[in-house]
């Protein structure tokens, strides 16, 4: 079992820190008052741009993924659980190891709750962290199913009006 990842997102000099500790180019950071926006390539092979928002106050992480030709994602929104601590020069995650797999009009797709067993019994995260995993995971499929399984229209309803880029230039792979 691994230690929760942790991500920095330094908004001065506009890198994303990934949870390998490579510093990642962003294109953009946008702060709302209740998140905040990231927009960034990637030299992933299945992904080449990578749109993400940070929202403290749900501990969601809620991404978009810009896949390449040929690419086999099964969802339209892929959702980290995690605590995130914000200041003015840099917000940080810390994964909570559940994920949400949203894919607008079918059910929400929970997965790794047995990774958030085995950390907190590891003692990788407190029990306090495990009930706020939980608490956040159970919010937002409670969310989502009351609005036919969109998290869009779940986010905007409850003063999360998310909005993503209409045109991104996919980064070449590697």
């Amino acid at each position: 079992m691994h230690a929760p990842k942790l991500e920095t997102f330094r908004l001065a000099d506009h890198i994303n820190v990934d949870p390998k500790g490579i510093d990642r180019t962003v294109d953009a950071y946008e702060r709302h008052e209740f998140g905040l926006y990231m927009a960034r390539g990637a030299n992933h092979p299945r992904f080449g741009y990578l749109e993400s928002w940070l929202l403290p106050g749900l501990g969601l992480r809620v991404n978009k993924f810009h896949e390449r030709a040929g690419g086999r994602f099964y969802q339209d929104f892929y959702i980290d659980v995690a605590s995130i601590e914000l200041s003015d020069a840099a917000w940080t995650t810390r994964d909570l190891y559940i994920d949400l797999l949203s894919t607008t009009g079918s059910p929400i797709t929970v997965d790794d709750i047995d990774e958030l067993s085995q950390a907190t019994a590891q003692g990788l995260i407190s029990a306090e962290d495990a009930e706020f995993a939980i608490d956040a995971t159970l919010r937002a499929v409670d969310g989502t199913t009351r609005h036919n399984d969109n998290v869009i229209d779940w986010l905007t309803a409850i003063g999360y009006p998310l909005t993503w880029a209409e045109h991104v230039e996919l980064v070449p792979e590697g």
